[in-house]
């Protein structure tokens, strides 16, 4: 699956993982997933309230989200650790 341009307001680009969840495959820096300490790999499992299966649960989640208003973020990171970060989105340009 193409990675999605909604994404732009978090600065990454996903895909689908082979597990559930939404994996990192690009940055763009600056921006606010970097912002909120997000590398290549990590693979988003939810974002705010939403699970996050796959790529488009995240752009359907993000396309709902308000620009400006802090969204908390839970990530596997590729250690295995789970993470919780707090993440602003962008406003779409």
């Amino acid at each position: 699956a193409p990675s999605a341009p909604a994404a732009a307001t978090l600065g990454v680009q996903v895909m689908d993982a082979r597990k559930p969840g939404a994996v990192v495959v690009g940055l763009h820096v600056p921006g606010p997933a970097q912002a909120a300490g997000l590398v290549r790999g990590d693979v988003l499992l939810a974002f705010g309230a939403t699970r996050i299966d796959t790529a488009a649960d995240l752009v359907r989640a993000v396309a709902r989200a308000r620009p400006g208003s802090e969204v908390r973020l839970t990530v596997r990171h590729r250690s295995g650790g789970y993470e919780q970060l707090t993440l602003v989105p962008a406003v779409a340009a």
